[in-house]
């Protein structure tokens, strides 16, 4: 199929006719768009030839004229010949833009990733957009630091640029509380800075992809989680907090259910009904995937749900719980788990890794049952948990093996 076929065609304006007299437009074709541009020239209604797009008769004038549409049609052709030339983008805009002598301003960086943040700041969690902005400060400080620039074109960005913004982050040590960035850190920044060059890319906005030779692997860690002894330990400490309480009950759910925070707190009692199985399920979709969560309730995760079903801040709302920040929520996580003698570093999600690895995996649960009831796109994410497992199992036999090893 051939692409980047340029067509260009003369006409008259016949709605705008005026003492018989029309005006006359070029029409520039690319691609299957079309772009019309004002010749700022106009002619009696009879003497234009539609068909051949050019003036009928032989009086100087109408030679004059035709002469200049073809050699408007000539600049149009050297027009496209130059965009092609020079490897810019070559759309019927910038054929236009080139033959009409305007130089469109060239995007930036920083004015990507305002543009990025502005369009999606609808459809992103407002945790996800909060990264984006780190991303963004990080980058401002480079181009500052580093480049001592305040902004760079967008053609300006290659292979150099990312390497040397990868080395400018591993090397960050921050004036204020923040850690320095680790290995996994560093990329989850440079593939934020990738998803708002692709973006740029979709929008023609840039025609080379400064990734194309860029290669980082991101460092596997284990997922922490807590063990059956850890979690027993938290089920049973009592404390009349209240707001201890509340985290308590909500983190102990998500162990027995594999919910993420987000869904936790959208959970509404419509959620829950009675399954095939004639017993309670959570039938919802994950926010993160929109992937469907089919998750049958497990008698402690029921109770909690039994508990705060008459909650007055929930029912204000239609939710299952009492809603609590993120925010909130870990940090009064941290002061539970000092009471409970758990020196991990206690946070909302490690309940879904615990789901993941202590309570269904360890158990026996198939892997494939784990992926569906988590909401994974993909069962390799899932295997991540199963390598835990597989590690805790080697580690309990070695224990094992010790004690056998012991003289009676």
């Amino acid at each position: 199929m051939n692409t980047n076929i340029l067509s260009v065609r003369f006409f008259v304006k016949k709605y705008k006719v005026r003492n018989n007299r029309v005006p006359i437009y070029v029409r520039i074709t690319l691609d299957g768009r079309s772009l019309d541009v004002s010749l700022k020239r106009e002619i009696d209604l009879n003497s234009w030839n539609v068909e051949k797009g050019q003036a009928n008769g032989t009086r100087p004038e109408i030679k004059a004229l035709n002469s200049y549409l073809d050699q408007v049609q000539a600049e149009v052709t050297n027009a496209y010949n130059q965009v092609k030339f020079e490897g810019k983008v070559l759309n019927a805009d910038s054929v236009k833009n080139k033959f009409c002598g305007i130089e469109p301003e060239e995007h930036t960086l920083l004015g990507l990733i305002d543009y990025h943040n502005s369009y999606l700041k609808e459809f992103l969690e407002w945790g996800t957009i909060k990264n984006y902005a780190t991303t963004q400060k990080y980058i401002q400080t480079f181009l500052k630091e580093m480049m001592k620039v305040p902004d760079v074109p967008l053609s300006q960005l290659s292979y150099s640029f990312l390497v040397d913004f990868e080395i400018f982050l591993k090397n960050l040590r921050p004036k204020d509380h923040h850690k320095p960035c680790g290995h996994n850190t560093v990329l989850k920044h440079i593939e934020r800075l990738r998803k708002m060059i692709n973006m740029a890319i979709k929008n023609e906005w840039l025609d080379r992809d400064p990734f194309a030779k860029f290669r980082a692997r991101f460092i596997g860690n284990d997922r922490e989680f807590l063990t059956q002894e850890e979690l027993n330990a938290i089920e049973a400490k009592e404390t009349k907090i209240l707001r201890l309480q509340w985290a308590k009950d909500l983190f102990v759910f998500s162990c027995y259910t594999g919910l993420a925070y987000c869904d936790v707190m959208d959970l509404t009692p419509s959620n829950i009904s009675i399954g095939i199985d004639g017993d309670y399920w959570i039938m919802t979709s994950r926010k993160k995937t929109n992937q469907p969560l089919r998750v049958p309730l497990l008698p402690k995760a029921l109770e909690i749900v039994e508990k705060y079903k008459n909650h007055p801040r929930a029912l204000a709302i239609g939710t299952a719980f009492p809603v609590l920040s993120n925010q909130k929520l870990n940090a009064y996580l941290k002061e539970i788990a000092d009471l409970s003698g758990i020196a991990k570093n206690l946070t909302f999600h490690l309940a879904r890794h615990t789901f993941a690895t202590t309570v269904t995996l360890t158990n026996g649960v198939p892997i494939e049952t784990v992926s569906k009831m988590l909401g994974h796109t993909s069962i390799r994410t899932t295997q991540i948990y199963a390598k835990v497992v597989e590690k805790k199992i080697g580690e309990d036999m070695r224990t094992l093996r010790e004690k056998l090893a012991l003289p009676m």
